[in-house]
């Protein structure tokens, strides 16, 4: 594990895979973090914070990966931006997470046509909201309710969802294909 914020600790990180397995195939950068707060109520420290993990810390694995893969001339790299990235949801306020997902969406879009013609692809999925136990509080129901009436396919989406198209985007079925956001919502950026 690492704190994706700390470049030493992903330096670590992909050093200890590499001494371990030789070499790095695929990563998948996950981490996020999100703090609701108006707009005009957001703190530069809770800026600085969730584009610390959100976006540097997404760059910094990519590129501790990323040259490694550039070295052995493949890899595959999936980054998880958000429906965020797109739409502007609501009625939650998360200025910052939106667009520090945002910009995973275009770092996954330069860093794939760059890398491309060396052999990485770098993607990114783009989910919807997820059905995990941390949105099934008493206090989240009507909010649950209300996303729920905004997704055309009537559900949220479930953890198996996501883990198709990470699968698909590290399979070599992929390999023509780099920068793509893959949105995963049901619909609801459709709206």
């Amino acid at each position: 594990t690492a704190d994706i914020g700390r470049s030493d600790d992903v330096q670590r990180m992909v050093d200890t895979i590499v001494s371990k397995w030789g070499t790095i195939h695929i990563a998948c950068n996950n981490a996020g973090i999100n703090m609701n707060s108006a707009s005009e109520e957001t703190s530069l420290e809770e800026w600085d914070r969730t584009f610390n993990v959100n976006l540097r810390g997404t760059f910094m694995c990519c590129q501790a990966a990323g040259r490694v893969m550039l070295q052995q001339g493949y890899g595959k790299i999936i980054n998880t931006a958000s429906m965020a990235s797109l739409i502007v949801p609501h009625p939650q306020k998360q200025l910052s997470y939106n667009t520090s997902k945002a910009g995973v969406v275009k770092l996954t879009q330069t860093l794939g046509t760059e890398w491309i013609d060396r052999g990485v692809r770098v993607n990114c999925i783009s989910p919807g909201i997820v059905d995990t136990p941390l949105i099934h509080s008493e206090d989240l129901r009507p909010l649950v309710q209300r996303w729920l009436s905004d997704i055309p396919a009537g559900r949220l989406a479930q953890v198996t969802d996501l883990q198709a198209a990470v699968v698909y985007l590290a399979s070599e079925a992929s390999d023509y294909m780099t920068g793509h956001n893959l949105v995963i919502e049901g619909g609801q950026s459709l709206w």
